[in-house]
């Protein structure tokens, strides 16, 4: 391997002395490094999101090719990979600390190979139990705990007035990953581009074929070359090893747990709708076929957190962040309004508006960590808030379940997480955004 100079020493293509912050360094050396990391971590992260959401298309899909689970199954199939991922983050928020960022993102894009082979075989048997599809179900948390570590390892790479930038690249566009996964799976199920290798066809009640493990086997061939380009490409910074004792510190942070709160109220909204939205359209506008419009609303979400974290380098993550939660809390308004009117066209406008929010404050929620925290706490504290968010993939679909089964209609779930909203504007307003507040962020 060629061996560069960077800073006083030398130690493969990145030096011990890596310090992103030195304007004559990063023209010189770091920003080149930086933007080939973030160029694998990117797709690496991509796929992360696929593999976590692939139930939200695939337990829409199931009882249509024969399976015989109820609706409350079906969104626990959903919910679960958000269960497991979200716990999972709160690991993978130190590994790369301690194992190096290059190392653990090899192991963990690897990992997915597990739960998309397994779902692959699985839903081709309409006899495989409701309890192994709950674990395979469970093990596509692997794809979710990835934020975290991916999220942590970048931050390091970046200097502050580009890490809103460079966060919200890594994140948007892993992000799309859920739309990703709901955009192409009802063209790639519709085909055996497999041949023998794939598996035997299922038939719809219409007579037409389909191929169910076509959703999981797509992202085999991406993971390993993704997982190659991770291990001859990315580096590992040996300025960001960090024992777990030595990040632990963060717990300790009053900031750690208040943007943790605010970071459930946009990324635990972005991903706890995209999970459930399938399911919520199918069991609301049951009349329409209108399935496919789904990936929208995750499409948009994951495509504007770059543009938020870009706003928020120009404007402040806490002004940004503010104003989003404003609109967020009257997008939420609009969707119960045309729910209740039994207006489709104005649901999905109000949703996709919802998720744009959602978006945006992925972003500014992000830059605001790094101007609140020194560098060697930011990284833990990004991975850890990534982490507790991520448990709205859980928490949403289940209150939309609950909802619906309680009272017949998603409006209650939506009513609580407008209070949760209002909460996180009074908070960000108070800590961050008034004119005295304790962090202008």
């Amino acid at each position: 391997m060629k061996t560069e100079t960077i800073g006083t020493k030398t130690g493969g293509r990145i030096g011990a002395n890596w310090n992103p912050e030195n304007e004559t360094f990063w023209e010189a050396e770091g920003k080149r490094h930086a933007r080939r990391n973030l160029l694998i971590s990117v797709p690496a992260l991509l796929i992360a999101f696929a593999v976590w959401q692939i139930w939200s298309v695939v337990a829409v899909r199931l009882n249509d090719v024969g399976f015989a689970f109820t609706s409350s199954q079906l969104f626990t199939l959903a919910a679960l990979p958000g269960l497991t991922g979200a716990t999972l983050r709160i690991f993978y928020t130190f590994l790369p600390g301690i194992f190096g960022g290059k190392n653990w993102t090899v192991i963990s894009t690897a990992s997915l190979l597990i739960p998309s082979i397994g779902i692959g075989f699985a839903v081709q048997n309409p006899e495989t139990s409701f309890t192994t599809m709950a674990i395979l179900a469970a093990l596509c948390g692997l794809g979710g705990g990835n934020f975290s570590s991916s999220m942590a390892n970048i931050s390091f790479f970046f200097p502050k007035k580009a890490k809103g930038t460079a966060l919200g690249i890594n994140a948007g566009i892993g992000n799309l990953g859920v739309s990703t996964v709901q955009f192409i799976t009802p063209i790639v199920i519709t085909t055996g581009i497999f041949g023998a290798w794939g598996g035997v066809n299922q038939q719809l009640a219409n007579g037409s074929d389909v191929w169910i493990q076509n959703a999981a086997f797509i992202w085999v061939i991406p993971i390993v070359l993704v997982t190659i380009a991770a291990m001859f490409g990315m580096d590992n910074l040996s300025s960001a090893k960090q024992s777990f004792k030595d990040q632990a510190v963060i717990f300790k942070r009053k900031h750690t747990w208040i943007m943790t709160w605010l970071y459930v109220m946009c990324f635990g909204s972005f991903i706890g709708y995209s999970a459930a939205f399938p399911l919520l359209i199918k069991s609301q506008f049951a009349d329409l076929n209108v399935i496919h419009l789904a990936f929208l609303g995750p499409l948009v979400g994951a495509a504007i957190r770059p543009f938020g974290g870009w706003l928020s380098d120009k404007l402040g993550g806490a002004f940004v962040t503010f104003w989003d939660i404003i609109v967020m809390i009257a997008a939420t308004f609009g969707v119960i309004y045309f729910l209740n009117a039994n207006n489709f066209t104005g649901f999905l406008i109000m949703f996709l508006i919802l998720f744009t929010t959602t978006g945006i404050a992925n972003g500014s929620t992000f830059r605001m960590i790094p101007f609140i925290f020194p560098a060697k706490e930011a990284a833990p504290v990004l991975g850890f808030t990534a982490a507790i968010g991520a448990y709205g993939a859980f928490f949403i679909p289940k209150i939309f379940g609950w909802s619906i089964a309680t009272t017949g209609a998603a409006n209650l779930a939506l009513y609580l997480f407008i209070g949760y909203y209002a909460i996180s504007l009074v908070i960000t307003w108070y800590y961050y955004s008034r004119k005295n507040a304790e962090v202008k962020c």
